[in-house]
């Protein structure tokens, strides 16, 4: 018995140690700060100094974002902040002054319809963020993709069951577990997402950057957003990208799973 233990023990701090690894390989191959030097030495300027916001798609310098297109899948966008922000656990997040980053990425979901030459429904565009560990690069930047297909199926069959209470997700989402909530379109314009989970779920504010979050549509035309934390124990990094498929196979089927909630 004792014996058996022990080799529990090892076998869950050998796979430990190979996450840290996995994720100092993916730091080395990817340079963290090659999003932040898009933005910032060129997409800004050139749209600052010459109206040419590329190689990004939109740059608006008022309100403070760049859409860039994302290197992985055919309609993959970016939303960054033009101000350096690293992620999930940046503070400004939490301050009210700062743009509601998520809505405004809900609201240039169109570039992925553009891109596709034809209208994309919203039931399969979602919005994701990852964790600290569960992400490359250093600077905050909102994935707006599509949905994966089984998640979807997910969200269509228990969406009656959320509220505008956070509560744990019925089942697992790509394997993972996920605590959800409710949000109204009202909800939605005025209130950041990020603060909305910091304030109203308990001991999240000090460890913000152990979740991942997701947003997409339900079936009655509300949000839910969808977080899940950390736990290297089960191999969750909190990558709530792992809730999007880059290929779009959603575009490619005809049921209603694909269909406008």
């Amino acid at each position: 018995m004792l014996r058996r233990r022990r080799t529990i023990v090892l076998i869950i701090l050998l796979l430990i140690v190979a996450v840290v690894c996995g994720l100092t390989l993916r730091q080395y191959l990817h340079h963290p700060d090659a999003l932040w030097r898009i933005v910032s030495e060129q997409c800004v300027p050139h749209q600052r100094d010459n109206q040419n916001p590329e190689p990004c798609a939109k740059v608006d310098l008022q309100t403070g974002y760049v859409l860039l297109k994302d290197i992985n899948g055919p309609l993959q966008y970016l939303l960054l902040p033009t101000a350096k922000m690293s992620g999930m656990e940046s503070p400004e997040l939490l301050q009210s002054k700062t743009a509601n980053f998520l809505w405004l990425a809900w609201q240039q979901r169109n570039v992925m319809s553009m891109r596709h030459e034809s209208p994309i429904p919203d039931s399969v565009i979602s919005l994701t963020i990852n964790s600290a560990t569960g992400r490359t690069q250093n600077q905050l930047h909102i994935h707006i993709s599509c949905l994966r297909t089984d998640v979807r199926e997910q969200l269509n069959q228990y969406s009656n069951t959320l509220s505008t209470q956070w509560q744990a997700f019925p089942v697992t989402l790509a394997g993972n577990q996920y605590i959800a909530r409710k949000v109204t379109e009202a909800e939605f314009s005025q209130y950041s997402p990020f603060i909305l989970l910091a304030s109203q779920v308990s001991q999240v504010r000090e460890n913000m950057g152990h979740y991942g979050l997701a947003m997409a549509q339900l079936k009655d035309g509300e949000w839910v957003v969808l977080a899940t934390e950390r736990n290297l124990l089960q191999l969750n990094l909190a990558s709530a990208e792992q809730l999007q498929d880059h290929d779009c196979e959603l575009l490619k089927n005809k049921g209603p799973a694909g269909a406008e909630p």
